[in-house]
């Protein structure tokens, strides 16, 4: 049995550059919460010049929006969401500096291209993986968007988060059948 890399946020190139599909790693470290609304909301930031309540550099975007927070927990269930709801805004994100997105299932040509070009990485969780996940969230920060609800944007302190590398910097793709 191979051992599972542990990797922490923020991701350098090295790091992103040295992941290849089909790796199972586990995330450490500050990870944002986003979802469509908030993707939307960012990207008519961007349009109007306004300044981002994030710095992308490094950082990993989750598509995931959390259940109510049960007592003496950090975080209710949270899993990841359909990536291909964010695939309109995300290049525009990617342009910006995101390199890092967690979700699951595919994503669009466009954005598998961003990812080469721009040296990203996209990692999947496991659809029904919620409650597991939320017992890797050690802290919560709102961060932006309270009205939004549970796609506000927020801070999650994670630790061992078990992903796979769906999509690599060199064009690798675990979703690719051919």
């Amino acid at each position: 049995m191979t051992d599972i890399r542990e990797i922490k946020t923020p991701l350098t190139d090295e790091v992103i550059k040295s992941l290849k599909a089909g790796e199972t790693i586990y995330l450490t470290g500050h990870i944002y919460t986003a979802r469509d609304a908030a993707h939307k909301r960012l990207v008519e930031m961007l349009q109007n010049g306004e300044e981002m309540p994030i710095e992308f550099a490094g950082q990993a975007v989750f598509y995931a929006g959390p259940s109510p927070t049960p007592p003496s927990f950090a975080i209710g269930s949270i899993g990841p969401t359909t990536s291909t709801r964010m695939d309109k805004y995300s290049p525009i994100l990617i342009e910006k500096g995101l390199k890092v997105m967690i979700g699951k299932g595919i994503r669009g040509k466009e954005v598998k291209e961003y990812i080469v070009k721009h040296s990203g990485v996209y990692f999947a969780g496991i659809g029904g993986i919620a409650a597991l996940m939320s017992k890797c969230v050690t802290s919560v920060e709102l961060v932006a968007f309270e009205d939004l609800g549970t796609e506000a944007i927020r801070k999650l302190t994670v630790e061992k988060m078990p992903l796979t590398v769906a999509l690599d910097s060199h064009g690798g793709d675990v979703y690719d059948r051919r």
